[in-house]
């Protein structure tokens, strides 16, 4: 049902609990062959003043935990578009930025002062099956800057050329895959989904060759961090204890610093991952988000939903929905997310299980420490997920029944093809009158499908104790009107790719950045697609 967490997530190589309980069996692995690093010389043409007060710090640890290299040049960078109100939330000036010179920056054409530029190491399994060195074959962390708001971010270039972790790929991007980045996790930030973000796009003038040649471009992507359970996993891999612990310190000191004070700080890290995780998902589950590539290295240790490849948002509700053109066997379809994170969690514990033996004492106690932070998700989630989903339809109190109250709504949904967004959007009208329902209904295939039900949700909402127009507000709230919906985001990628108009991005962009409020005159990106315009599969961008 749409509130269980599967207990059947064992993966196509074979490996499960049973099988690989907390140790990697990969042999040690010698370290990728760095390219040498050559630092901007101040006197060139390559050295401009800064536009980045950077603080580096992940650039400060051991050279095998990433590989120093510059961006690699492109022929003709061209602004597409520069995230105003993020800039002014790094402490850095838009229209700096804007300039030539801050354009050269964003391209990888010029080394900012104090940048550090890295490619990081990391490992991952990739559809179950271990991949024992990934690591940035696309991408170059410039270095972090603090924010005004006194975080740390990183600051990275995707499609900035390639790195020692290439592995045979050009290093690039094409436009396309940039601009959905930039509009999905703009909108994942407007809807209130812990998120990495976009600060710029800029075209690159020259062409990358996918099936066909394509225009390139280079993304600037902000994050709390770049750190991955892929991270972990490259280091546990190759039986480093000391970079295992060193990393495990520098992730509790940046993003979990309440752990250090705590008798046991790997397991306390462990039961924070845990419970963003946990939330995270509940997030996506609750927005009909399917990120479609839920592989170890695109799983954030910060909780931020990383790596907007093949992701969309249901239309059609249905819970075995899949859009990634490579997840033939559904691992992570729209219903499996929670399933998949667990999973991934698991392999955390493996990777940092030497560290909870040293301060548990034994490796008894230590595997019965990481089995509990594991189960605990489940509970997380169900909670998260429950919680969301009861204020999605008006409730502010949790009652017994209320559970299979929502059960029953997404199994009429899924029976009768109702549109996950518009369904939870009109249902706030519907709250307020009655009279509202013949919009809800005409969402159904068979529209008296959805009668029955709004019979017995009403006589719930008569139990809460909000008056009516505060639960309409708090409804509308966390139902948005405007999603990137997929045919919507096609229409904007082809008018970029195909004639540099960039009109139908702009206009998308600024649509879903305000999800919740009413915009008249815009009900067309309301709508789900047309038979004739509908999108089934979504691709990766690399």
């Amino acid at each position: 049902m749409a509130f269980c967490v599967s207990r059947s997530f064992l993966d196509p190589s074979g490996v499960s609990w049973t099988a690989s309980p907390f140790r990697p069996s990969n042999r040690p692995m010698a370290p990728p062959e760095l390219h040498e690093f050559r630092p901007a010389d101040p006197h060139s043409d390559d050295a401009r003043p800064a536009h980045f007060n950077f603080d580096n710090s992940y650039a400060r640890l051991p050279d095998r935990f990433y590989a120093r290299v510059n961006p690699t040049r492109v022929s003709d960078p061209n602004l597409v578009k520069i995230n105003t109100e993020l800039a002014q939330q790094l402490g850095l000036d838009p229209e700096s930025l804007a300039t030539e010179e801050g354009v050269e920056v964003l391209a990888g054409n010029k080394i900012a002062n104090g940048s550090a530029p890295i490619a990081m190491a990391y490992a991952g399994h990739q559809f179950g099956y271990f991949v024992p060195q990934l690591g940035d074959g696309r991408a170059i962390l410039l270095g972090e800057v603090i924010g005004r708001d006194g975080n740390r971010y990183d600051v990275q270039l995707k499609g900035s050329g390639r790195t020692p972790f290439s592995r045979g790929g050009d290093g690039r991007a094409a436009l396309g895959p940039v601009l959905r980045e930039y509009i999905v996790s703009e909108a994942m930030h407007a809807l209130g989904v812990p998120t990495t973000r976009t600060l710029a796009a800029v075209t690159a003038g020259d062409r990358v060759m996918r099936e066909l040649p394509l225009p390139g471009a280079v993304l600037t992507r902000v994050a709390s961090s770049h750190i991955r359970v892929g991270t972990f996993q490259y280091f546990a891999a190759r039986r480093d204890l000391d970079a295992t612990r060193l990393l495990a310190d520098y992730t509790i000191g940046r993003h979990y610093p309440d752990a250090v004070q705590q008798p046991h700080p790997y397991r306390s890290f462990l039961d924070g991952v845990v419970a963003r995780q946990a939330r995270l998902i509940a997030q996506w589950m609750n927005l009909g988000f399917v990120h479609g590539v839920m592989n170890t290295d695109n799983t954030s240790i910060a909780g931020e939903t990383i790596d907007y490849g093949p992701c969309a948002f249901l239309e059609e509700y249905h819970p075995g929905t899949v859009f990634s053109s490579i997840d033939a066997n559904g691992r992570y379809a729209y219903g499996n997310q929670a399933s998949a994170a667990l999973w991934n969690l698991a392999r955390l514990a493996e990777a940092i299980l030497p560290l909870m033996v040293e301060e548990s004492g034994g490796e008894d106690a230590a595997m019965t420490s990481a089995r509990e932070a594991l189960a605990a998700f489940e509970p997380k989630f169900l909670q998260a997920r429950r919680t969301g989903f009861l204020h999605k339809i008006g409730l502010s109190a949790e009652l017994p029944g209320d559970d299979p109250l929502c059960e029953e709504l997404l199994a009429r949904m899924a029976a009768q093809r109702a549109d996950f967004t518009l369904t939870f959007r009109t249902l706030c009208g519907a709250a307020a009158d009655p009279a509202h329902d013949a919009q809800v209904r005409s969402l159904f295939a068979d529209p008296a499908a959805y009668d029955g039900w709004a019979a017995e949700w009403r006589g719930r909402l008569r139990e809460d104790p909000r008056r009516p127009e505060e639960r309409v507000a708090g409804m509308r709230r966390v139902n948005p009107a405007f999603i990137p919906r997929n045919h919507l985001v096609e229409e904007a990628l082809t008018a970029a790719t195909n004639r540099l108009d960039f009109q139908p991005f702009e206009r998308l962009l600024d649509v879903v950045s305000c999800p919740y409020e009413d915009q008249p005159g815009r009900e067309r990106y309301m709508q789900p697609a047309r038979p004739d315009e509908r999108v089934l599969q979504t691709f990766c961008g690399t």
